[in-house]
């Protein structure tokens, strides 16, 4: 079948003219056509105020021992190796978990509030707060250090 007879001079201009209101019903629908806004609208990043996020963890201090060679009384209240802490008082911010103990070191994951942990290692003072090595026990990849301020004790499971 030859497409030749079809293709006028009129057939091609009439298609291009349907095309073309299309495309302007297009743009106009939208917004193309529509009025621009003034800077002056809204709000401007002179109005902006920035709040820094909260960092966690108020200061602390390791408690000094008298006798250093003295054996320390094991309060099972207390944070202590082998114990079972949980992330408290942290809201919706959860807490930063960080590579090393201190505020300068790398997060590297964010625990949420009532995530449980183990502790693995600690104290450690650094920037005044002080800091344990915490593991969770369902995911080898979610250790890191986390300060004493925003952990409660709780029993082991």
């Amino acid at each position: 079948m030859d497409i030749r007879p079809y293709l006028t001079r009129n057939v091609i201009f009439g298609t291009l003219g349907v095309a073309g209101t299309l495309l302007l019903i297009t743009l106009i629908t939208i917004g193309w056509t529509s009025p621009r806004f003034s800077p002056d609208v809204g709000f401007a990043p002179a109005d902006l105020t920035m709040i820094p996020a909260p960092t966690h963890t108020p200061a602390a201090t390791i408690p000094p021992t008298a006798d250093p060679n003295a054996t320390p009384s094991f309060d099972p209240n207390s944070i202590h190796i082998d114990g079972y802490v949980q992330i408290s008082g942290t809201g919706t911010d959860g807490l930063r978990i960080r590579s090393a103990p201190g505020l300068n070191s790398n997060t590297v994951f964010r625990g949420e509030e009532s995530e449980t942990f183990l502790v693995k290692d600690g104290p450690q003072e650094a920037d005044g707060y002080v800091w344990w090595f915490l593991a969770a026990s369902y995911d080898d990849t979610r250790t890191g250090w986390a300060a004493a301020d925003f952990l409660a004790v709780v029993p082991s499971p």
